[in-house]
């Protein structure tokens, strides 16, 4: 159980509400000054603080000390001690963000109902920020081919620095993942990760929302920012952030401090920023629709998140770990996978990327039958048309081909595709199709398919420098 901080300057007050809280089973510590006070909270912060308004001879007074723990502490409950004459004042710090507060001299029914409260919601935040630290720690990142290892890589080496970090990568291919791993393996994993979807917030809404508002009905509402004090916030696709408000927070970036909405004090953040783009942020650029000082500040370290495209040898084990999700939130059958579904999500296209296997995985496993092994005919696909008897419904433009034409254009496409398949091992790629190693060269050189390496992974392409032969 946390302890509780108890500050007063007068000792027998303090002392008595200790008494209090020990019989009732609760730990204490006890502070009779604002450098006692920050002293104790900045070594170990409490599960609760009881703060008295006035404290004599002090730096700081109750108000002070107040917004200190809101802005560095905000998970900390304060109780406020007031005084007949100070009702007011504590009322007023309610609406700073103070839980309640408690008129001396003390009844001990109220004080104890009044504590128990705070304590349940300071147990209810701790339990929620460990639920945010289990959610990042379980997500994994799942691979092995070479593009998704250079990119790990990558990951690895900025999760110790506090830099600014934009993952560049089209929609669906796990930049939020990739965020989240940087976080988890950082000197921060124990502070929050805070998701801003810059492209589902309504642009009238999004500086509330990320500033908080402060207003004489409802005192203070924290903002995104503040939430992420001590942690990463992440920016989901910040291209899409209103261009008033990518002003305001290139002016946070500079001075790590805001204002909220409403409000005239400053409030300070100490926060490691990670940004994500599916869009060419230097056109954005040019079209006025997004700041280049921003840009500038959000890009120190870019990272390229690999679409699924360019990491098929990852799908069987992308599709047994959804699997695995699935079984475990859902109840649903922990079914296998067949070699013919493997090799069929190997050459499918897959424009939706991670997010779009994902979502076939659970569509299948939802409808399909509980039992027995995925097979391929189970898996939808709208990009390889089969008809029953072993027919193959042509496309328009391969109809209308001379045969021979038509047969190199097949040729191509199919040995293109079994070259991504397996992440461009010409070796492996010979032994499925059932040609010697040398023949298959013999045949992508006729072909014009070339062999590069991108995003770390080597994939196969037309070479249009040269016609085929």
């Amino acid at each position: 159980m946390s302890d509780i901080l108890i500050v007063d300057d007068e000792r027998d007050i303090r002392e008595l509400v200790s008494d209090i809280l020990e019989d009732e089973g609760y730990s204490t510590r006890l502070a009779g000054n604002s450098d006692e006070c920050m002293a104790s909270i900045n070594a170990e912060p409490p599960g609760l603080l009881i703060l008295d308004i006035w404290l004599k001879d002090s730096r700081m007074d109750g108000i002070d000390i107040l917004k200190a723990v809101k802005r560095d502490n905000p998970d900390v409950p304060v109780v406020i001690i007031s005084g007949h004459g100070n009702i007011e004042i504590a009322v007023a710090a309610i609406k700073q963000g103070a839980y309640d507060f408690i008129e001396k001299p003390f009844n001990i029914d109220q004080l104890m109902v009044v504590i128990r409260r705070a304590m349940e919601t300071s147990r209810l935040r701790r339990e929620n920020a460990a639920l945010k630290r289990r959610e990042v720690s379980s997500s994994d990142m799942i691979g092995k081919s070479a593009a998704f290892r250079a990119m790990q890589s990558q990951l690895d080496k900025v999760t110790k620095s506090n830099g600014r970090v934009m993952l560049r990568g089209p929609a669906g291919s796990g930049k939020e993942i990739a965020a989240r791993y940087i976080h988890a393996h950082s000197n921060r994993a124990n502070g929050p990760f805070v998701t801003v979807n810059c492209a589902g917030m309504e642009p009238e809404r999004m500086e509330e929302v990320l500033f908080g508002r402060e207003s004489p009905e409802r005192g203070i509402e924290s903002g995104l920012l503040e939430e992420a004090h001590g942690g990463v916030i992440y920016f989901d696709e910040v291209a899409d952030m209103p261009l008033g408000t990518q002003s305001k927070i290139l002016r946070v970036l500079v001075d790590q401090q805001f204002q909220r909405v409403g409000g005239s004090d400053k409030v300070r953040v100490d926060l490691r920023v990670i940004s994500s783009t599916n869009k060419d942020l230097e056109a954005e650029i040019q079209a006025d629709r997004f700041r280049e000082e921003l840009y500038h500040r959000l890009n120190v370290v870019p990272i390229s998140v690999p679409s699924l495209e360019e990491r098929r040898e990852d799908i069987p084990l992308l599709a047994q770990h959804f699997i695995e999700m699935c079984n475990e939130a859902q109840g649903l059958a922990a079914r296998e996978l067949t070699d013919e579904a493997v090799a069929l999500m190997q050459t499918m296209v897959w424009p939706g990327n991670v997010r779009q296997l994902k979502n076939m995985i659970e569509r299948v496993l939802i409808l399909g039958d509980s039992s027995g092994p995925i097979e391929a005919r189970e898996l939808p696909s709208d990009d390889i048309k089969a008809e029953d008897e072993g027919r193959v419904v042509l496309s328009g433009a391969l109809a209308t081909l001379p045969l021979r034409e038509a047969r190199e254009a097949f040729e191509r496409e199919y040995l293109l595709t079994q070259i991504n398949r397996f992440g461009g091992n010409i070796s492996r790629t010979a032994s499925f199709v059932g040609m010697e190693r040398s023949a298959l060269h013999r045949k992508l050189k006729s072909l014009g398919v070339v062999t590069t390496t991108k995003s770390g992974a080597r994939v196969a392409r037309v070479d249009e420098t040269e016609p085929a032969e």
